[in-house]
């Protein structure tokens, strides 16, 4: 996400470096720490929102898991009762319900991960914010001290970056190939839809089979 981007910036941000292309080192170094300020209460807030929506998926999927269970007691209920079309409907729902709980364990584990990196960055932006604080006065002094030396070891190292023409390049890649496999889904769309509705009503007939086959045992 763009805050994390911000975030990452921030904590790659090299004081001394940025000291040495300040026409008023006081002046930037106050403005960097607002702005770590400001980005530590913005991922704060985030991580309180991505809690509360991580604990509502948990809630929502044990509800679907709730509904599953009670769908396949339904199920059950109709075998026992020898009306195969309610059984097959009831199992319908069941298995609608187990996909949705399938896809909600799949977004927790989504948003358990987006909580961590969270917390992370926000540790870490914490630290450099600290460091940030206690270093504001040592800074300006080693600046002023320093900067002939520093404008020397610019002039070394002023060749021009690759960092921009590689991450183009990578980007144009990776829109290709998400185009690529875009066009092969829907070339295939059609024939997964009709080979899931197949492999769907065979494993209804096995759970109609199997609650049959218990509720025959039992009788």
């Amino acid at each position: 996400m763009a805050l994390l981007d911000r975030v990452a910036t921030l904590l790659r941000a090299n004081l001394n470096d940025l000291l040495d292309k300040a026409e008023n080192p006081e002046k930037m170094l106050k403005q960097i720490i607002l702005d770590m300020e400001n980005q530590f209460m913005q991922v704060k807030t985030q991580l309180a929102v991505a809690v509360a929506d991580l604990h509502l998926l948990e809630q929502k999927k044990q509800e679907h898991a709730g509904k599953l269970v009670e769908w396949m007691r339904k199920a059950e209920l109709a075998v026992e009762k020898n009306d195969d079309q309610l059984a097959r409907a009831a199992l319908e729902r069941a298995m609608g319900f187990e996909q949705l709980t399938g896809d909600f364990d799949h977004q927790i584990g989504r948003q358990e991960a987006q909580v961590e990196s969270l917390k992370n960055a926000m540790q870490r932006l914490e630290v450099k914010l600290a460091e940030a604080r206690g270093k504001v006065e040592l800074l300006i002094v080693r600046h002023r001290r320093s900067r002939s030396a520093h404008r020397a070891a610019d002039a070394q190292h002023s060749a021009p970056t690759e960092t921009g023409v590689f991450e183009r390049m990578r980007t144009k890649v990776a829109i290709e190939e998400a185009l690529g496999t875009a066009k092969n889904e829907l070339f295939d769309y059609d024939v997964d839809v009709r080979l899931h509705a197949l492999e769907r009503e065979k494993k209804i007939d096995s759970l109609l089979k199997d609650l049959k086959a218990r509720k025959g045992a039992s009788a």
